[in-house]
């Protein structure tokens, strides 16, 4: 009887107990708040109220993904840039993000379109895999209208092929 009552109290006090969950990735620690005071509230590591999409520390405030020339496929290292936002989506049901693909110069006005389109579709895609949901991103195309970079060298290009991440309030 005493046994049983000792497994039945311990299992209560342990079903009371706060649970302390720690990030399961480097990554997933810098995407809500890289440790310290912020991380625990969930601010990012800048203290109390700091928004992590606006913390530089924080993998959330990097909000451009590049593409190789001729190419929407999401290359490896921005998959946890784009894994990183997905959970910020899944996590924060309100929240909302606008795509704009952009390329170069080169190619017609059309094909730019379209290829600007299959860049921001690549990194939507990629953000519904990973949990974030379809009424929270807007994936458009802003072919090659909006340049980062005015150059007309393969360092510019590059700057240029890319798909921006803009939350609601920001475009």
């Amino acid at each position: 009887m005493k046994k049983i009552l000792g497994v039945l109290m311990v299992c209560f006090l342990s079903a009371c107990a706060s649970k302390t969950t720690q990030p399961t990735s480097e990554v997933e620690d810098r995407a809500i708040g890289g440790g310290g005071m912020g991380a625990q509230d969930g601010m990012g590591s800048g203290g109390f109220g700091m928004d992590p999409l606006k913390d530089p520390s924080n993998i959330l405030s990097q909000r451009s993904v590049y593409f190789d020339f001729d190419s929407y496929t999401v290359k490896n290292e921005y998959r946890e840039l784009v894994l990183a936002h997905a959970r910020y989506l899944r996590d924060n049901a309100n929240a909302r993000v606008l795509l704009q693909g952009n390329t170069d110069e080169r190619g017609s006005r059309e094909y730019n379109l379209a290829l600007g389109q299959r860049r921001a579709d690549s990194v939507k895609n990629a953000m519904l895999i990973s949990g974030a949901r379809d009424h929270q991103i807007e994936a458009v195309s802003l072919g090659e209208e909006k340049p980062r970079a005015r150059g007309r060298d393969e360092s510019s290009w590059a700057e240029n092929r890319r798909t921006d991440i803009l939350y609601q309030g920001e475009y």
